[in-house]
C-alpha cells in the first residue's frame, strides 16, 4: 500500500509525501521546513465575463513565480544544504503540495450568485503541484510501473480530498510537458486545480453527455457510446486492455490527440478500483512511450484528466477520460492556435486521425491483431 505522510511547510501550506509500497518509514526530520518564508498572499481575483458567461482568474502575483531555474536551484528537487527547496526531505517518491504561486486560493469558497457585468470576487480554490520523482531530469514515461501507480494513488486521493472542500465544483489533474507547452519547471511534475466553478470546456462536454444520458434513459454514457463506436470501427484504436482502451477521436482537434477511457463508467480517478488503477499505470506509460517514439526528440504534450464536475446534474452522466494532446505536427513543426482556433474556437487539424492512430499502433512495441493494438496484457488478466 502507498504510505501517506502529511506535513506543513514554513508558510502553512500542506505537503503530502506519497511513498511507494515497501518504502521505509519516513524520517520525522523530513517533515520539517526550516526556511523563513513570508506569509501567504491573499487570493487573486475572479472576474465575470458577461459576454461569454465565463469566469476569468486574475492572478498578477504569478508574474514573480520561478521560471526555468537551473538544476541546482530547482524548487521541487529534494532539499540539500545548498538548495532548501519546497520539499524538506533529502529524498522522496511522489510529493503533492500547495502551489506557492496559485492561480486559485489559498482560501476556498463559492463564486458570487447571479453574476453580471462588473461582478468579481476572490479567486477561491486550490492549486497543487504533483512531483512525480525526485530526479530533476526525465519524464513520466520513464517512471517504473510502481512509481506510476503511486502517482495515480496521489491523483485519486487528492481528487477525493479536494472535492470535499467548500465551494469546489470541479477537480482537474493535468500535466504540461515541454518548453513548447510553456512549462516553468523542467523537473517532471503535474498540477491539480480545484475550481470554484464548472470550467467552460467541462460545461460544454457535460451538456452533450447529459443529453445523451437522458435520451438513453440513463442506460449509457456518451463516452461509453463513443468508445463502442470506435471499437467497432477499429481504424483509430491505439490499444485495448481489460479495463481501458485508447483511441484517436474521430474528430480530433490536435495533430496528436489520444483519449484513454475506462470501460466502466466512473466519474473520477477516486472511483477506480485497485485493479483498474493497476492497469492504468501500465497503459498510461504505454501511451506516453508511444508518443515519444514518434519523433527523434521528446514530444511536448498536455495530459488532461476530464473528471465529472461535482454538480449532480453533470455528475450522473460524467465518464472519466484522459485527453492527451500535442501541438506537434511534424518533427520540426508545431501547430499554433491562430485566428480560427483562438478567436472562434473552430479547430482545423493538420493530420488525419486514422494516420495518427496507425503510427501510434506501430511504435513502442505491443502486439497487433485485427487492426487493433493491445498492451500485451492477456485477455481477462490485470496488469
Amino acid at each position: 500500500m502507498t504510505r501517506l505522510t502529511s506535513t506543513r511547510l514554513a508558510d502553512g501550506r500542506e505537503l503530502i509525501y506519497f511513498d511507494d509500497p515497501g518504502s521505509p518509514e519516513r524520517d520525522p526530520r523530513s517533515l520539517v521546513d526550516h526556511r523563513d518564508l513570508p506569509p501567504r498572499a491573499d487570493p487573486g481575483e475572479l472576474r465575470y465575463d458577461a459576454l461569454s458567461g465565463e469566469w476569468v482568474a486574475v492572478a498578477a502575483h504569478r508574474q514573480s513565480r520561478t521560471h526555468l531555474p537551473p538544476a541546482d536551484q530547482c524548487p521541487i528537487c529534494p532539499t540539500t544544504p545548498a538548495n532548501p527547496s519546497e520539499i524538506p526531505a533529502p529524498d522522496y517518491d511522489v510529493v503533492v503540495f500547495e502551489n506557492r504561486f496559485p492561480s486559485l486560493g489559498p482560501a476556498v469558497g463559492s463564486t458570487p450568485d447571479a453574476p453580471s457585468w462588473g461582478t468579481s470576487g476572490p479567486a477561491f480554490g486550490r492549486c497543487e503541484v504533483v512531483s512525480f520523482t525526485p530526479k530533476h531530469t526525465g519524464s513520466f514515461a520513464e517512471l517504473g510501473e510502481t512509481r506510476a501507480r503511486t502517482v495515480i494513488e496521489a491523483w485519486a486521493h487528492r481528487t477525493e480530498a479536494l472535492s470535499a472542500l467548500p465551494g469546489v465544483r470541479q477537480v482537474f489533474p493535468f500535466e504540461n510537458r515541454g518548453a513548447e507547452i510553456g512549462v516553468t519547471l523542467h523537473h517532471p511534475h503535474g498540477q491539480i486545480y480545484a475550481y470554484p466553478y464548472v470550467t467552460p470546456r467541462a460545461a460544454s462536454l457535460g451538456a452533450e453527455a447529459g443529453k445523451h444520458f437522458d435520451d438513453s434513459k440513463g442506460r449509457e454514457s456518451l463516452t461509453s457510446s463513443i468508445l463502442k463506436a470506435e471499437l467497432q470501427d477499429g481504424r483509430r484504436m491505439v490499444l485495448e486492455a481489460e479495463h481501458f482502451s485508447a483511441y484517436v477521436p474521430f474528430a480530433a482537434r490536435w495533430p496528436l490527440e489520444v483519449h484513454l477511457v475506462p470501460h466502466r463508467q466512473v466519474p473520477d480517478l477516486a472511483a477506480l478500483t485497485g485493479s483498474e488503477r493497476d492497469e492504468l499505470a501500465h497503459v498510461y506509460l504505454d501511451l506516453l512511450k508511444r508518443l515519444d517514439a514518434l519523433y527523434p526528440t521528446p514530444t511536448p504534450y498536455i495530459s488532461a484528466w476530464h473528471q465529472a464536475p461535482l454538480d449532480p446534474a453533470l455528475r450522473q452522466s460524467g465518464h472519466l477520460h484522459l485527453q492527451l494532446t500535442s501541438p506537434r505536427r511534424a518533427a520540426d513543426k508545431l501547430k499554433y492556435l491562430a485566428g480560427s482556433e483562438a478567436a472562434m474556437g473552430a479547430f482545423i487539424n493538420d493530420t488525419t486521425p486514422e494516420s495518427v492512430a496507425a503510427r501510434l499502433r506501430s511504435v513502442a512495441g505491443g502486439s497487433t491483431r485485427a487492426g487493433k493494438t493491445t498492451t500485451g496484457i492477456p485477455e481477462g488478466a490485470s496488469a
